[in-house]
């Protein structure tokens, strides 16, 4: 492999790492924003009121993005097993 393609690679795992990440982590932030405010409004100092929220919206993301998800994720990994194949084979 060239220095080209292990950069090619590298970029190309990253954009996966954030397409997949994403969302969940958007997901959590937005959420335990809206929590943190309805603390902050009510004055409710408990640190475990968040987890829950948390939880359930990333479920919920995961329930409505997991299929585009998992397919991003079959396709890199095609993409990395023939890039294997093609570097063993020469």
């Amino acid at each position: 492999m060239s220095e080209t393609d292990i950069a090619d690679v590298l970029r190309m795992t990253g954009s996966v790492i954030l397409t997949m990440a994403g969302p969940l982590l958007a997901a959590a932030l937005i959420v335990g924003l809206l929590v943190a405010i309805l603390q902050a409004v009510t004055q409710i100092n408990e640190a475990t009121l968040v987890f829950i929220p948390k939880v359930l919206s990333i479920g919920a993301t995961l329930f409505i993005l997991g299929l585009s998800m998992f397919e991003t994720l079959g396709t890199f990994t095609r993409q990395m097993i023939d890039r294997m194949a093609a570097v063993g084979g020469s």
